[in-house]
């Protein structure tokens, strides 16, 4: 079943937490490297959880990482750290909260490479599930197959976020670059 089929079957409160998401943000093209970050610090805390406990807990999750702005994440302290451990708003573990930290550290690097967390995506464009999983691993921290996959689904460079007969599967072609349509 489609993503967007199981929102059908939700009761109401779960079905408007999924719709948002799924209607103006799942599978389409994002162009900020913070969002871009925002989102992969989403799917790494997904691991082992529901994507609706990240959902309800994704406000959160920007108020404590600073609005995903990669350069203060990257000069988090010890204490930042411990501020984040400390924060019931968020998901709680060690691993996660580092991967957050480091891997602003090598998009950092990235950007200065490339010009762009997202020029430097681009530049890999296109290739398998299993080649993304690779340098992905190369450059970040907890970025399992699963995580890259959802990731680069959320983002519209792997296919899978919608199905065709999806209504919102046409709006995000309009809104996809033709070299990304591959």
């Amino acid at each position: 079943m489609s993503y967007c089929e199981a929102i059908e079957n939700m009761n109401a409160e779960r079905k408007a937490l999924h719709k948002a998401y799924h209607d103006n943000l799942y599978g389409f093209p994002i162009q900020d490297d913070n969002d871009l970050f925002g989102r992969l610090i989403l799917e790494i805390n997904q691991a082992g959880l529901s994507w609706e406990t990240i959902l309800k807990k994704e406000p959160a999750f920007k108020k404590a990482y600073h609005q995903y702005n990669i350069k203060k994440i990257a000069a988090y302290t010890p204490a930042d750290f411990e501020r984040l451990m400390a924060n019931s708003g968020i998901i709680r573990n060690r691993l996660k909260i580092n991967a957050a930290i480091e891997n602003a550290k090598a998009i950092l690097q990235l950007q200065k490479e490339y010009g762009s967390f997202k020029q430097w995506i681009a530049h890999h464009h296109p290739k398998t599930k299993a080649e993304w999983v690779k340098i992905f691993k190369q450059h970040f921290k907890f970025t399992g197959g699963e995580i890259v996959n959802e990731f680069l689904m959320s983002i519209g460079y792997l296919p899978g976020a919608h199905i065709e007969s999806c209504k919102i599967y046409k709006r995000i072609l309009k809104q996809k670059p033709a070299w990304l349509k591959k």
